[in-house]
């Protein structure tokens, strides 16, 4: 989605929260480290369409190399990612955050002003039990959830027919269950994993983020839409 902020106008940027499985630096084809001034302030580094982004590889001298790091190590590095980093005036700042209600979501709502979130599941039963969890963390702590995107939701076959691969997801239902608006079901797509390996997702753009992301900015006020 944060492409597709980008292709409004909107200065955006991407703040990667999965501190011990970061991707993001990988997908963007961002491979140098982090800079800094003399103040400790720390510069994101700009990917190929402007997008600013701050990931936890930018601070390793190899990007396979794990991050072990406790609990409290890795608050401190998402509140330093926040507060510590050059992002500019920014108009939106995304915050891509690991699945689960452990310590990163604790943060992040604890420590940084939250307008919403967006909650990801894919179709199985399974998945939709976890997500439960984190949709009643975020009612807990008072954090608007702005929609719910389904990914993986179905692919297309070069006959143009649809199949689901996961079984048809109910997400229509679950959505009401938790009284939360549809954004999107998105399908499996060999040009985004493509995109994403190759580094060069900073070109990707889809109609149906597009139309998530239209939504999104409306619910925010960000950008007039007609009835």
């Amino acid at each position: 989605m944060a492409n597709s902020a980008l292709g409004h106008g909107y200065l955006t940027g991407l703040l990667d929260a999965d501190v011990t499985g970061p991707s993001i630096g990988r997908m963007y084809g961002i491979n140098t480290p982090a800079m800094g001034n003399e103040e400790g302030l720390i510069f994101p580094a700009i990917a190929a369409n402007e997008l600013r982004i701050m990931t936890a590889n930018m601070l390793l001298d190899d990007e396979e190399k794990a991050v072990m790091w406790r609990g409290i190590m890795i608050n401190n590095a998402i509140k330093e990612f926040y507060s510590k980093v050059l992002w500019s005036d920014l108009d939106l700042l995304f915050i891509d955050m690991p699945p689960g209600t452990g310590d990163v979501p604790l943060t992040v709502y604890q420590s940084i002003p939250i307008h919403g979130i967006v909650v990801v599941t894919t179709p199985q039963d399974l998945v939709g039990m976890i997500v439960a969890k984190a949709i009643d963390m975020a009612h807990q702590m008072k954090i608007p959830i702005l929609g719910i995107v389904e990914n993986m939701s179905y692919m297309e076959t070069p006959n143009k027919e649809i199949v689901y691969p996961f079984g048809k997801g109910k997400l229509d239902a679950y959505a009401a269950k938790h009284e939360l608006d549809v954004l999107a079901k998105l399908p499996i797509d060999a040009t985004l994993t493509q995109a994403a390996d190759q580094g060069t997702f900073a070109k990707v753009t889809h109609p149906l983020i597009d139309e998530a992301m239209l939504l999104l900015l409306k619910k925010l006020d960000l950008l007039e839409i007609d009835e």
